[in-house]
């Protein structure tokens, strides 16, 4: 700043305003008082005018906050805090995204200068979990966990699925080799199957096999499409944790790590079924037994007493992965094609949009929450399934088999020709 060089009578002015005590300013009021003149009072304290009229003015003694200097980030204040949550901490991606989308270039020690009371929160927040206990049979929280595990003669990246009951605090563990949609749903069907039942509802993270968009400020959630499908097969309500609070599925969050660190750190398999094995022999001997921490109570026992008859019964249900939930347009032959075969439908929903179950050896095929139609699958190809009653009313469609006529003898009544010959003497 112009004028504010050491040595300068404007520094050394400022430099002794600062140095003005409280009891000096008490005593420049009190000077006042009887009548003093302001420059009077200046010239006894060895202070500029300026001064005693700030302090008079203000009625007391006051900090001096030196001017404020603009900074290139002013204004930006709440951009830096999303982006900074969005990126999980990280300045440098954050400068980036500064220089790319506003054209202002600074060094990362400045972001960083200026993200750091958002990093403090940041930071406080992880740590923060607000506990809440769920009712038996509310909810299933589940997660994925990354590690390397010794199989054999090599190190082989293993992916942990671990789902944990909210209530009993009762967990089901398996391995995978990948962390794709279709182990996520393979591990929630092989849990329903550990727990024999069906929860209300599936906590889980915002993984993007599961989730599609999650809104950190308006928490809207747009899941999957085939998440959607698993869910409403299986009957339970699909919930995501807030963006970047994976604490707040905590109970498998700390599942994760006990998994690790319990089931799986210091051994060795032989082989990836030794895996399997292992993991089964720890979570029924060890983890369903345990006293938990929370509970003061093992799992398995609180699972028994409470939650057990709390979870929906499977039903025998297959797994989701054997029923396909299919869209079909149908055509102006009033069919639906699947897989090359064609299937009737009613002829009045010609052109209209259908959903087409394919489960159990059967094609079921629904309008508006009805189902309309339904055949046996077919196992050939370009084949035509057709159910006559779906044409009743359009001219020249299938009819029905016409029943075979049936000949009657004559009746007694009528004679052969020979006896009227007879009766009148001669042929005709």
């Amino acid at each position: 700043m112009d004028g504010l060089v050491e040595g300068s009578p404007r520094f050394e002015e400022l430099r002794r305003e600062l140095m003005r005590t409280p009891d000096e300013v008490a005593a420049m009021l009190r000077l006042k008082a009887l009548g003093w003149g302001v420059r009077r009072i200046a010239a006894e304290f060895g202070c500029s005018h300026v001064t005693v009229r700030r302090y008079l003015k203000a009625g007391g003694w006051v900090e001096y906050q030196a001017p404020r200097r603009a900074k290139m980030l002013d204004g930006l204040e709440g951009w830096l805090a999303e982006r900074f949550r969005q990126h999980r901490g990280n300045a440098d991606v954050v400068r980036q995204d500064l220089a790319r989308e506003h054209g202002i270039a600074v060094s990362l020690r400045t972001v960083e200068r200026a993200v750091t009371p958002l990093r403090q929160a940041l930071r406080a927040e992880a740590r923060a979990t607000v506990r809440f206990e769920t009712p038996p049979g509310r909810q299933l929280q589940i997660d994925f966990g990354e590690t390397r595990v010794p199989i054999g003669a090599e190190s082989v990246r293993v992916y942990l699925f671990v789902a944990t009951l909210g209530y009993s605090r009762r967990c089901f563990v398996q391995a995978f080799r990948h962390e794709r949609q279709s182990s996520w749903f393979d591990g929630i069907e092989a849990a329903f199957a550990h727990f024999s039942g069906v929860p209300q509802e599936v906590l889980l993270d915002n993984a993007r096999a599961l989730v599609e968009n999650h809104d950190a400020a308006t928490r809207e959630v747009r899941f999957n499409e085939r998440l959607n499908a698993f869910a409403r097969y299986w009957g339970f309500r699909p919930r995501a944790c807030a963006p970047y609070r994976a604490r707040t599925k905590g109970k498998d969050e700390r599942g994760v790590g006990y998994v690790k660190h319990n089931a799986i750190a210091g051994h060795r398999f032989a082989s990836w079924a030794a895996l399997e094995a292992h993991l089964a022999w720890w979570t029924r001997e060890i983890a369903d037994v345990r006293d938990h921490g929370t509970t003061d109570e093992p799992p398995i026992k609180r699972f028994r007493r409470a939650e057990a008859a709390a979870l929906r019964p499977l039903d025998g249900r297959p797994p989701f992965r054997q029923i396909r939930e299919l869209v079909r347009r149908v055509q102006s032959d009033c069919a639906i094609e699947l897989d090359t075969n064609s299937y009737s439908v009613p002829w009045r929903l010609i052109g209209e949009t259908v959903q087409v179950v394919v489960a159990g050896g059967r094609v079921s095929v629904r309008h508006a929450g009805r189902e309309v139609a339904i055949h046996a699958e077919t196992t050939g190809r370009r084949q035509r399934v057709i159910e006559p009653i779906h044409f009743t009313g359009v001219v020249g469609g299938p009819r029905p088999v016409p029943q075979p006529i049936t000949v009657t003898e004559p009746p007694d009544l009528l004679r052969p020709l020979r006896e009227y010959e007879q009766l009148v003497g001669g042929g005709w």
